[in-house]
C-alpha cells in the first residue's frame, strides 16, 4: 500500500483526502465519527489530488452533480453492496435506510444498512448524506448532522434560496 493524503478546505471544514496508488480510498471530515480502517494516511502529497479537489470545488459551487474519480472502496461484501447503492442515488434526491434494505432484497436490514452507510469511507463522493430516516428526518452522519443538512440543502435548496452560493 502506498497511501498518501492531502487536506482541502471546503465550506463544511477541512477534508482529508486519502489515496492508495491512483485510487481515492477516503475522504474524512475533521472530527469524523468513524476511525479509518487503515493505519495512517501516509505522506502529504498535495499535487496528487488536484483533480479530486477541483471536482469537490465544482460540487460545492453547484457546477458538478456527479464525480469522475477512480475509487477503491474497502469494506465487507455487504458494505460494498450498500455503497454501490449509494452511488446510484441521484443528486438532489434522498432514500431511506429501509429503501436501500428493500433494494438489497432484505427489508428487515435497515439497521445493517445504516451501519454500513456510517462506515462509508469516501464521504460526499459516495453520497451517504442522501440517506435519511424512515420519516425523512436527518439521522446520524459521520461528519455530523449539520454537515449532512448542509449537503442536502446544497443539492436541493428551498425555493427562497435558489441561486445562492454557499
Amino acid at each position: 500500500m502506498a497511501f498518501r493524503h492531502t487536506v482541502a478546505a471546503s465550506p463544511i471544514g477541512d477534508l482529508t483526502l486519502v489515496a492508495d496508488g491512483s485510487a481515492l480510498v477516503g475522504i474524512y471530515f475533521d472530527g469524523h465519527s468513524r476511525t479509518p480502517r487503515f493505519p495512517d494516511f501516509g505522506p502529504r502529497a498535495d499535487a496528487a489530488f488536484a483533480g479530486a479537489i477541483r471536482q469537490l470545488g465544482e460540487y460545492f459551487t453547484g457546477q458538478r452533480r456527479t464525480f469522475d474519480l477512480e475509487l477503491d472502496l474497502r469494506g465487507s461484501a455487504f458494505e460494498q453492496r450498500v455503497w454501490q447503492l449509494l452511488t446510484r442515488i441521484p443528486y438532489g434526491e434522498t432514500r431511506t435506510y429501509g429503501d436501500l434494505a428493500a433494494e438489497l432484497g432484505d427489508p428487515g436490514a435497515a439497521q445493517a444498512v445504516g451501519n454500513a452507510n456510517g462506515w462509508n469511507p469516501i464521504s460526499i463522493v459516495v453520497p451517504c448524506h442522501r440517506v435519511v430516516g424512515s420519516g425523512g428526518g436527518l439521522t446520524g452522519y459521520a461528519g455530523g448532522v449539520d454537515r449532512k443538512r448542509f449537503l442536502l440543502h446544497l443539492e436541493d435548496p428551498p425555493a427562497e434560496d435558489a441561486g445562492r452560493l454557499f
